[in-house]
């Protein structure tokens, strides 16, 4: 079986630990040569690298650990890109936050006026890091995860519209149907969804059993429209998480058809979600002082004691969610497996009634001639007017970073459902632009 050399571009993520751990565990079904890690803040990429070398050394013998700030030595000879960058890191995303409640507005990192801020820096550095992979690695699969993807997915469809070794995707909607899984008490696996929307903008449609073709989204809806107790993976045991989770008995409740990513609160119900917010602690504050700390000082107690066998910071066998969707998608591309993933992809007709060039995410067979979208048919009236306009906003969000043009930007966060107002988007848009220097494109 060929063994595979991959790059994680991101390299010093507080994620990237939990994907070591599935990589480890996937070994033989998607065995690795050599392992690079490219950031471009070596200290902090240092620290992961040498977890990994120590990690690797007594779980998966034999793989080569490399980790550079070098693009040529990081993409030269790789089969797989695994991207999960965040321009600005977390430091940014608080000032998207609390700029966007100073404003009246939601704060939240994907939507809102946040996840305009946020996709006006990830695009730039996106579209760069590509570049150069291309350069130095024309053939190698890159599996895009950074967000916020749908912002992400326009501009590379924009920029690279005849590479389809350029897979977006997002595990939300893979953590929703764990979600889902513990409610039965099945496994994930046991499911095959069918989904339609934009990424973090979407809605299941169905949720079949693998082997008997039952759709278990009528007994979901109804047990879910109150708040349950379940297991969740320790990411999701956070404050924030929790409630996100739990206000889907809302959203079930107040739509009668489907299921709805858990994302749609903030779109629905922008005032309920804004008046949760504290500008003082936001989401990224959670986040830098929760599972951000608890991961370095994990990875700094482990490199100082020189192992991780027979200590208190052994790897659980699930890794969880994330790290788990990215290898088992590798593998599918690597084996031909043709499993069903939910992958954001240009609609090309798979919801007939929208727009042929939008960026949606569906179902799709994944193979090793790459992604194959299942076809929805038409997305009925309600749905369509939401995603038309939330797709309206992404797309001329990606414009406005890919050209500096600051009227698009304008226009793309008076197009998004958590601002609307003329006077507030200037007013956000300047302050933001200020936040930005550096890592936007200039507007004129």
């Amino acid at each position: 079986m060929k063994k595979y050399t991959i790059c994680i571009i991101g390299g010093g993520s507080r994620y990237t630990p939990d994907m070591l751990t599935m990589l480890c565990n996937q070994k033989e079904r998607f065995p690795l040569a050599k392992i690079v890690f490219y950031d471009n803040e070596a200290e902090r990429q240092e620290l992961v690298g040498k977890y990994a070398e120590i990690l690797f050394n007594e779980y998966y013998p034999g793989v080569e650990v490399v980790y550079t700030t070098d693009p040529e030595e990081a993409y030269t000879g790789i089969d797989f890109a695994l991207m999960q960058i965040r321009a600005g890191r977390l430091k940014m995303r608080a000032s998207d936050e609390k700029i966007a409640i100073k404003h009246g507005c939601l704060g939240q990192e994907t939507c809102g006026a946040g996840g305009f801020a946020y996709g006006m820096r990830s695009v730039p550095a996106v579209i760069d890091i590509i570049k150069d992979i291309r350069k130095y690695a024309p053939e190698a699969w890159i599996l895009n995860y950074s967000n916020p993807a749908a912002i992400v997915a326009q501009a590379t469809e924009k920029v690279f519209p005849e590479d389809h070794r350029i897979i977006n995707i997002c595990d939300m909607p893979i953590a929703i149907m764990d979600m889902y899984a513990n409610v039965l008490g099945k496994k994930r696996k046991d499911f095959e969804p069918r989904y339609f929307g934009l990424n973090h903008f979407g809605w299941f449609t169905n949720i079949y059993d693998v082997k008997t073709g039952h759709d278990y989204l009528p007994e979901l809806r109804n047990i879910l429209k109150t708040p349950k107790e379940f297991k969740t993976e320790k990411l999701f045991e956070e404050p924030s998480w929790k409630a996100t989770f739990d206000f889907m008995s809302t959203m079930i409740s107040d739509y009668d058809e489907y299921l709805p990513n858990t994302y749609m609160q903030y779109y629905l119900y922008p005032q309920k979600m804004f008046k949760k917010q504290d500008i003082n602690h936001t989401r990224a504050d959670e986040v830098m002082e929760g599972n951000e700390k608890e991961v370095y000082e994990t990875l700094e107690a482990v490199v100082k004691l020189g192992k991780i066998k027979g200590t208190a910071y052994e790897p659980e066998p699930d890794a969880g969610c994330h790290a788990e969707y990215i290898v088992d998608l590798a593998t599918a591309l690597a084996n031909n497996s043709n499993e069903i993933f939910l992958i954001i992809t240009k609609n090309n007709g798979t919801c007939s009634n929208l727009d042929p060039d939008m960026m949606v995410e569906v179902p799709c067979r994944v193979g090793t001639y790459g992604v194959e979208a299942i076809s929805v048919g038409e997305v009925p009236t309600f749905y369509k007017g939401l995603i038309e306009n939330q797709h309206a906003y992404e797309k001329l969000t990606a414009e406005a970073a890919l050209e500096g043009d600051y009227m698009k930007a304008l226009k793309a966060l008076v197009l998004n459902r958590a601002v609307v107002n003329t006077d507030v988007a200037k007013a956000l848009l300047d302050d933001y632009i200020e936040a930005n220097k550096g890592y936007w494109t200039e507007l004129k």
